[in-house]
């Protein structure tokens, strides 16, 4: 990747060791809807090469208001190939593996968390996002990043990074730990959280949103904007970028 111009802006301000270092680190990302895709992009645009992304939807046109892969022309493709030929468009020589799969309990040992640096939770499941939390953190090698509640919320400047006990106002961080409280099992170390101190707005009542997104195996559906859902991702993309930079003293 060394002296490729795409990324002369990045090496100005990391340097030739940070680059390197974003060269060298393996990341994986669970979910690349809202948060998720943002994500993606902004690790690979800064210069990292060695991504894996996880999602078992296809693009559906709800998605297309905030989730960076949608568009008309996208509408129906496996979310993780859409998303994967963009990524590729930006730098060809990244090494992209994309899994048109969900994560759970029962597909977890399969991705060998072991193997990465970083592990990207975005996943709106409670049940697997707790499985992913507890099995990543009795792991001593990959750091952990989650994404909490993007949706309901339209203040940008409400977004924070915190570690996971201290997140207040959260309702998905609250569904979590009652869930490690109720089945005596918690995360054997800390973890940071990108989550909004804004409270909760209420959805309109209204259209045809949630049977459009029921073809497409959704359930649930909460009014969310781009501009919430990609500062989540950018956040969780540029711990990964702090980090390794701080690491290798660039």
């Amino acid at each position: 990747m060394a002296g490729n111009e795409i990324f002369n802006r990045s090496e100005l301000l990391l340097g030739r060791e940070g680059m390197e270092a974003l060269d060298r680190t393996k990341v994986i990302v669970f979910g690349v809807g809202g948060v998720g895709s943002w994500c993606a992009e902004g690790l690979v645009r800064a210069g990292l090469t060695h991504l894996t992304i996880v999602d078992s939807d296809r693009v559906c046109p709800t998605n297309i208001n905030r989730q960076l892969m949608a568009t008309q022309e996208t509408i129906g493709q496996p979310k993780v190939e859409a998303m994967k030929q963009r990524l590729l468009s930006i730098n060809p020589e990244a090494e992209i593996l994309a899994l048109n799969m969900m994560y759970t309990e029962e597909t977890a040992e399969g991705f060998h968390l072991e193997q990465y640096d970083y592990v990207i939770d975005c996943i709106d499941s409670l049940r697997d996002k707790c499985d992913l939390i507890l099995r990543t953190t009795s792991l001593e090698r990959p750091t952990l990043l989650c994404s909490m509640g993007a949706a309901l919320r339209i203040d940008p400047t409400k977004v924070r990074l915190t570690e996971f006990s201290k997140v207040q106002g959260d309702a998905l961080a609250r569904a979590v730990r009652n869930r490690f409280k109720k089945a005596k099992t918690f995360p054997r170390r800390k973890f940071l959280c990108v989550h909004s101190e804004e409270p909760a707005m209420e959805n309109h009542t209204g259209g045809n949103i949630v049977q459009e997104e029921l073809q497409f195996r959704k359930v649930q559906t909460n009014g969310s904007l781009c501009h919430i859902t990609a500062i989540f991702g950018m956040m969780l993309a540029g711990e990964v970028i702090k980090t390794e930079k701080r690491t290798c003293g660039a």
